[in-house]
This record gives C-alpha cells, structure tokens and sequence, in this order.
C-alpha cells in the first residue's frame, strides 16, 4: 500500500548536493516549495548551491561533530544521504582502491549523519544505494525481497561491505529510513567518460555480454528520490529504469547513438587479465532489477523509461 504524502513543506538535509544526483535533486526541492540546506565539502561550490536556492554548508561527511552541528542547526525533517567521492574513478581492477573513500562514507559517514538524525528528531533519512548489491545467480530480473551477494569478488568485498552496511542500517536505525538502489546512473555529467570509452573502443564486450544492467537517468533517479522524501513506507527501493538489458544489446547501441564503430569482443579470461574480475563479472554475470515496488510506492515513474531514448537524449 503506498503511504500518504506529505502535504506539508519540508525542512531537507541534503548531504552530496553537488554530485550528479544532487544538482538535479536541490533545485527539484526548491522547485517543489521545500526549504533545502546543501552540504559541500568545496568552498568553491557554495555559489553553485546558493544559486540553486540552497542554503549552503560547508562540512566533511566524516567529521562527526561538524555533521551533527550542521544538523541540528537545519533542524531538518528529512535528511538524505548522497555522499560518495567518486570524481576521480579510473579503472575498476581493484574496486575496493578506487571506492575507499566512498566505502567510509557509506560507513561512517552513514553512521555520523544517523547520529545527527537522533540528536536532530529527525525521523526519515532517505540514503543512497545500488542495485549491483543483489546475487549474481537465479533469475534474471531481482526485486527488493531477493537475496544481496553472499560472497563478493575479492577485490571488491570492502565495498559491496558497505552497500550492504547502508542498506542494513539506514532501515534499522531511523524511524522512517529509505534506502534507494539506483541502477547504472548516465546522464550529462554522471557518466561521460563511459561515453569517451565507447567512443575510442576502449569498452569491449566480454565473454556473450550476458550481465544484465539495469540502468537510471540522473534526472529521473532524483525524481525517484524526491518522491521518497515526500511519501513511501520505510525499506528498501529499486530505482531503475523499465528495461533491464544484457551488455550485448546495450553497449552497441550507446556506440551506435555515439556515432562510434561497435565495440570490440574479448573472451572472458582476456577480460579478466585486461581488466580484472569484478568487471568481468559485470559484463557476465550481474542481474537486473524490478522498479515495480518504487512506482507502486513512491508513485514514481521515470521519464526515459528505457535506456534506448535516455541514451539518445544524453549523448546528444
């Protein structure tokens, strides 16, 4: 059954509100009447979220102090949790180098801005996850209630640790705690690289590109996600698009929209020497996802219901 909306304005908390996700979620807020209070750890980015319509914070997602300061000084009633550091990702051979810094926010970070949400009275926390968490066996197409990986790839096991650890704990720590696992984000500063990687080939297809990839618009991701601010029973969401894809199918076509030659194919063991085998596994293994019980709950459905037509709009 989908919980009431909220009708009142809201107090929002926004934590990450200068990532990809945020610079379309702040000014959706705004939008939508709320009073929003932004945190950057940049000074460089105050203007950015003032402009916005943000009240700006300059604070580090791990200093506890400074989190439950910045908080009950917002005396917000929603807080949500888009922390991660992800503007230097490169290569995915050793997941867990490339997402240290990520993984502790989604640990200590998660856990200072609970705390914050105790001291503030602040009952829902709405948090950012993802959808690559779920087992890589059974069928195709997951939905919230089946079962997350078990026994990670060892280069990835400290962060699968902490998607794990924000999925848990959110849930069962806050009074009202919302957990969103957003599929692959693309759009317009989310995801360009992978677009110059189509581009100079240098994204194969490996093994049959059996892994099926479930994937989000930026736009419609924080779409999804003010919706979860605003209504939805406590738990866990699957934000994704309608069309859960094998890598065979999508990969040609973004090189097709991207005016690019097809992508090369590798085998799976060249994969895993190039590449490493939690990208392998991606490309081979990982299961898509259902977004049935966010639209039913939420009252949310995305704009590019595939990625066909978002692909198109993005690149363009």
């Amino acid at each position: 059954m989908r919980a009431a909306r909220r009708e009142k304005l809201m107090r929002v908390f926004v934590t990450g509100a200068t990532g990809a996700l945020g610079r379309h979620l702040v000014p959706g807020l705004v939008a939508a009447g709320h009073q929003v209070t932004a945190t950057t750890r940049s000074p460089g980015k105050v203007a950015q979220l003032r402009a916005a319509g943000a009240e700006p914070v300059i604070v580090d997602g791990l200093d506890r102090e400074a989190v439950i300061t910045a908080v009950l000084a917002a005396e917000p009633d929603v807080i949500v949790h888009q922390m991660t550091a992800l503007a230097q990702m490169r290569g995915l051979r050793n997941v867990d180098r490339v997402f240290a810094a990520t993984n502790e926010l989604r640990t200590r970070g998660t856990d200072n801005l609970l705390a914050a949400a105790a001291r503030a009275g602040t009952r829902r926390v709405v948090a950012q996850g993802h959808n690559f968490v779920y087992e890589r066996s059974g069928g195709p197409i997951k939905t919230e209630e089946d079962p997350v990986v078990a026994r990670p790839i060892r280069s990835a096991e400290r962060t699968i640790a902490a998607i794990k650890y924000v999925d848990r704990t959110v849930p069962q720590t806050a009074e009202e705690g919302i957990v969103l696992r957003y599929g692959t984000f693309y759009g317009p500063g989310a995801s360009d690289p992978m677009v110059e990687a189509v581009r100079k080939r240098q994204l194969p297809i490996i093994g049959g590109g059996t892994g099926i990839w479930s994937f989000i618009h930026t736009a419609d991701a924080a779409a999804a996600t003010l919706a979860a601010i605003e209504r939805g029973t406590p738990g866990v969401y699957n934000v994704v698009d309608d069309e859960p894809a094998p890598v065979a199918q999508w990969l040609p076509y973004l090189a097709e929209v991207a005016g690019a030659k097809p992508p090369v194919r590798l085998p799976a063991w060249v994969g895993r020497l190039l590449a490493g085998e939690f990208v392998v596994a991606q490309m081979t293994e990982v299961r898509g996802a259902s977004n049935e019980k966010a639209k039913k709950e939420l009252g949310w459905e995305p704009r590019f219901a595939s990625w066909r037509e978002g692909f198109r709009d993005w690149v363009k």
